[in-house]
């Protein structure tokens, strides 16, 4: 009998648990492998450290199997599990990420346009033989057909037989182990495909606590403190800008070696703008941050902000004009009880082609919505928030106009890993310098507006650009670089907007140097916009002592 004759004799479903488990436990986590290699505490003992953790997956993924791979799904749960795997694989590989509920979040919420720029030819590989290889086998592998009977007690005894195993390789390398994970979380969230599983599960569990829980009003005694004016066209205009994925480390204001800042440079050195170059991300995706940047909480408090009404509630409580023009994947339920507009896809052959916006929309498009606001608010104060799409990656030389890519040559391929480091940094830093011409440009409208106007701008997060071989962003901010978190952000008031608030740029700019974070966001916003409430905390309202008391 041939070899080949012998493989398509049916096999005992017990056969298929095991091979099943043993592909999840091996080449399933070749990169789970790869980083744990690299450690220095594993150098000259790999096999000797490794092969235990390679006993408990091995052990735990037959106890699985042996409960979950039944006969009527047992095909399409096996397909799901090696299409699960050979993902994480290729993101893994790819970009360093690690697969955690963040993570998982951030996939959830995103649009066509990211996942377009996330697939590329590069994912073939590891689908052929992650997925389509092994799967065809799955799919295809006659299996022997056994009374559920005696089936019930052979997978008990296969899952009591794994469970021991895998109790007696815990009792006799847990401190090993557990002090590998401890001193190295990510590799944690690199353990496939339980990973994911992990990550659906608590993202789930979340979203149906936060279903039950009814949304509750924050700062109900907010109250506009300003002078109303007469028009309502004459009210002033606050401008809140969110960067999308810009790192400080890159922007020219913060001392970055290339001129990524030629606008905004001249108008730091005059004192119309002053930057703060020590600002820290409350997270390292737009999932996270941007719901963080806006909510009444700090970072590390430990009630969920999920079921709080956020800083545009307030500032509509308060009887201001409020929007948000969208050029992203959306305001994470941000601007759901305010007017919003998304201005992503409009059809501007110039600022919009192949179906996606450039951030000069946003200057093209404000005019247009604010006076589309309830005139008796606008004539109080407008707060309009603007949500760039700005560096986001990894189509990076997407994200620019032609004739605004200074760096050359750039990276074009969306498999970063593909392109020279230099080259994808010339494609990011475009993106930097693009953003600067982008805030400019709305400085200059708001230098022609015959009212107080203000400009505050921070970016959700930053990214990494392929240091210790990271791309992108979304690592567990515990362990996350400070290219992920560390960001810029700046302020730019008109000679008005100072007259009438009493403010001091140059006492602006003199606390620039100091630590602030995302945390600062809520409590300068309401500051800027003349609105007290007890949420609004004096410390955190990082320009209240550059500001005369009302």
């Amino acid at each position: 009998m041939t070899i080949f004759a012998y493989w398509r004799r049916p096999w005992h479903p017990l056969l298929m648990i095991g091979m099943m488990s043993l592909w999840l436990a091996t080449l399933g986590n070749w990169p789970l492998w790869q980083a744990l290699a690299r450690l220095p505490e594993m150098q000259g003992a790999v096999w000797r450290s490794l092969l235990p953790l390679g006993m408990v997956l091995l052990s735990f993924n037959l106890v699985m199997m042996s409960l979950l791979s039944w006969s009527p799904w047992r095909k399409p749960f096996g397909l799901l599990l090696l299409a699960l795997t050979a993902t994480n694989i290729y993101f893994m590989q790819a970009y360093g990420v690690v697969i955690d509920p963040t993570m998982v979040a951030n996939a959830v919420h995103t649009d066509v346009r990211e996942v377009k720029d996330l697939l590329t030819l590069d994912m073939v590989w590891p689908l052929l033989w992650g997925l389509v290889l092994p799967g065809l086998w799955w799919w295809r592998q006659p299996v022997k057909q056994v009374p559920w009977r005696p089936a019930l007690w052979q997978r008990l005894g296969l899952g009591a037989l794994a469970l021991a195993l895998l109790v007696l390789t815990l009792r006799v390398s847990f401190q090993d182990l557990a002090t590998t994970m401890r001193n190295h979380k990510s590799v944690r969230y690199m353990i496939n495909p339980y990973n994911t599983a992990y990550a659906l599960a608590r993202l789930g569990l979340g979203r149906a606590a936060q279903a039950q829980q009814p949304l509750l009003p924050i700062g109900t005694d907010a109250q506009f403190v300003g002078t109303q004016a007469d028009a309502a066209e004459q009210g002033p205009l606050l401008v809140l800008v969110v960067g999308e994925t810009l790192r400080a480390a890159n922007v020219g204001l913060g001392g970055y070696a290339r001129d990524t800042s030629p606008r905004l440079t001249p108008l730091r050195q005059s004192g119309e703008v002053v930057y703060f170059d020590q600002v820290t991300s409350c997270g390292t995706n737009t999932q996270v941050s941007l719901p963080c940047m806006f909510s009444s909480q700090t970072r590390t408090d430990d009630r969920d902000a999920h079921n709080l009404e956020n800083l545009l509630d307030v500032l509509q409580r308060a009887g201001l004009a409020v929007t948000w023009l969208d050029n992203q994947s959306g305001c994470k339920g941000l601007c759901d009880r305010v007017p919003h507009a998304d201005v992503s896809a409009l059809s501007d052959p110039v600022l919009c082609p192949n179906g996606a916006c450039f951030d000069e929309v946003l200057r093209q498009q404000l005019p247009v919505q604010l006076l589309q606001l309830d005139p008796i608010r606008r004539a109080r104060m407008t707060v309009a928030v603007l949500h760039m799409m700005g560096s986001h990656g990894p189509a990076y030389f997407k994200r620019t106009p032609a004739q605004h890519k200074h760096f050359m040559p750039e990276c074009t391929d969306q498999a970063l890993q593909n392109c020279d480091r230099a080259s994808v940094i010339n494609a990011y830093d475009n993106t930097a310098r693009y953003t600067d011409h982008v805030l400019a440009e709305l400085i200059d409208f708001l230098k022609q507006q015959t009212r107080p106007t203000a400009l505050l701008f921070v970016s959700d997060h930053g990214e990494s650009l392929g240091e210790n071989g990271l791309y992108l962003h979304g690592m567990p901010f515990a362990m996350a670089p400070s290219e992920q978190t560390h960001v810029p952000m700046l302020v730019w008031l008109s000679k008005d907007w100072q007259t009438r608030q009493g403010s001091s740029m140059a006492c602006l700019a003199a606390k620039a140097g100091q630590a602030y974070a995302h945390d600062n966001f809520f409590h300068t916003v309401l500051g800027l916009a003349e609105v007290n409430s007890a949420l609004r905390s004096d410390v955190l309202d990082l320009g209240a002592s550059c500001r005369s008391a009302r």
